[in-house]
């Protein structure tokens, strides 16, 4: 349970984190890549049952 809403919440994260904002378009894809990683991971760790 404490998974699904932690992915849930990381999912709102990095579509909130997508640049789409001119003063964050310098950014360049970091803070979406960041939240991306972590995301895969977290949906790797559920499929195996860690958490």
């Amino acid at each position: 349970m404490l998974g699904t809403i932690l992915l849930i919440l990381l999912i709102l994260l990095l579509i909130g984190a997508f640049p789409a904002w001119p003063y964050s378009r310098s950014w360049g894809y970091a803070p979406s890549g960041t939240l991306g990683l972590i995301v895969v991971i977290l949906v790797v760790l559920l499929v195996m049952g860690q958490i």
